[in-house]
This record gives structure tokens, C-alpha cells and sequence, in this order.
């Protein structure tokens, strides 16, 4: 259960501000209370989900220095990852890359994307780079940092067609796969980086990250 959960918010599935009700959420996964509970509780322990004074449990609004704080951070680590994927990477890895990249492109190109599936696409591939990287230990601290960052980054995408057919992204994943596929790490962490800074970017043009801690609150 704890493990759906994370999924949700990783994916996007949860947006910034959504209150997370343990009723709707136990018959969404078909599950008694106690064990939505229990998750909800490991999830709040990990700021992944907070509790209101009211006592209403909901995804967290980021903060914009917060928002720049963990950009910085994915820059380092899962540039990191990218880096070692280059050297590391099988063949079934790159596979998956190439088969998420190419969904990913695939609703890019097409009349109306199917934002949920490119979504889904989006977090897939980053994630098939960072196994590629052959540290587990590695991956735990990537999924934390998609924990807080998740739902903001994917409610930009589910929310702006325009994302997902500028073209961008997929550029940048494509980058990513030729040079991870060449063992070029140097550029492998350049096409990551590209791909984090123009999302960060488009977020922040957009004006809709509270400057501080007294706006999130009373939000």
C-alpha cells in the first residue's frame, strides 16, 4: 500500500494542494482503512504528504525556493545517475529507454496526446536511465526527490498540451539515449541537466510556485 502511494505521487497522479481523503483513497485500491492509514502516515514521515491544522491530509504546495533547492539537487544526483548509466547500461536498459522515449514522442506527435500516458512515459524513462546507473542504493534517494518534486512536474504536464508537443522534452531524451548509448557521460549528464533546467524553467514562467512559507500556509 505505502508503495501505491508513492507510485501516485511519483507520477504525478496526486497535484500540489490535493487533499487525500483515506476513505476515497481505500476504495480507489479496493483496500480496508488501516492500511491507507499506515501509508499516509510513513508518507507525511517522509514530506511526501503533510497534515493541515485541520487535520486534512494533503499533497504539499512547494514553495519556490523549495522547488529551486531540489532542482539544484536532481541536477547533482540524477545527473550523477545519468553519468553512470553511460558506462554501465545493458542492452535490455537500453531498450527500455528507447521504448519510453518513444511513447514518450509517439503522443508528442499526436492530434490529442494523451497527457496521463505521456506522463506515465515521462517518469518511465527517467527512471530506466537511473537503474541503467547499476547502483540500488541510488534509486531510493532519486524516488525520494521525485516524492516531493513528482507532483508539480507531472501537473505540468498533465495540464498544458503545449508541453508535451513543443517538442523539447523529447528532444532531450532523445540526446540522452544517443549519448548513453555511445558511453558518452559527459553528454549524457548535458542532455539530463537540458531536460531538468527546461522544466524547472517553464514552471517558474508560469508563476504558480508560492514565493514563501506564509503563502503556502494560506494557500
Amino acid at each position: 500500500m505505502h508503495g501505491r502511494l508513492r507510485e501516485l505521487l511519483v507520477e504525478g497522479t496526486l497535484s500540489p494542494g490535493e487533499k487525500v481523503s483515506l476513505r476515497t483513497m481505500a476504495g480507489r485500491l479496493g483496500v480496508s482503512m488501516q492500511p491507507v492509514r499506515e501509508a499516509v502516515s510513513r508518507l507525511v514521515a517522509d514530506r511526501a504528504l503533510e497534515v493541515m491544522p485541520n487535520r486534512a491530509v494533503r499533497v504539499p504546495i512547494l514553495t519556490l525556493e523549495q522547488f529551486r533547492e531540489l532542482t539544484a539537487i536532481r541536477l547533482a544526483i540524477e545527473g550523477f545517475a545519468a553519468e553512470r548509466a553511460a558506462s554501465f547500461h545493458t542492452r535490455a536498459d537500453l531498450a527500455e529507454m528507447r521504448r519510453q522515449e518513444t511513447a514518450f514522442r509517439r503522443e508528442g506527435g499526436s492530434r490529442a496526446p494523451d497527457l496521463p500516458a505521456a506522463v506515465a512515459a515521462n517518469h518511465a524513462f527517467h527512471f530506466a536511465v537511473y537503474r541503467a546507473a547499476a547502483l540500488p542504493e541510488l534509486l531510493p534517494i532519486i524516488e525520494g526527490l521525485w516524492l516531493r518534486i513528482g507532483p508539480v512536474l507531472n501537473l505540468d504536464l498533465r495540464s498544458n498540451v503545449s508541453r508535451v508537443r513543443v517538442g523539447r522534452a523529447a528532444g532531450h531524451h532523445g540526446a540522452l539515449v544517443s549519448a548513453i548509448a555511445r558511453g558518452d557521460a559527459r553528454a549524457a549528464r548535458k542532455a539530463l541537466a537540458a531536460d531538468i533546467e527546461g522544466a524547472a524553467q517553464h514552471i517558474e514562467s508560469r508563476g504558480v510556485l508560492p514565493a514563501n512559507m506564509e503563502k503556502k500556509h494560506g494557500s
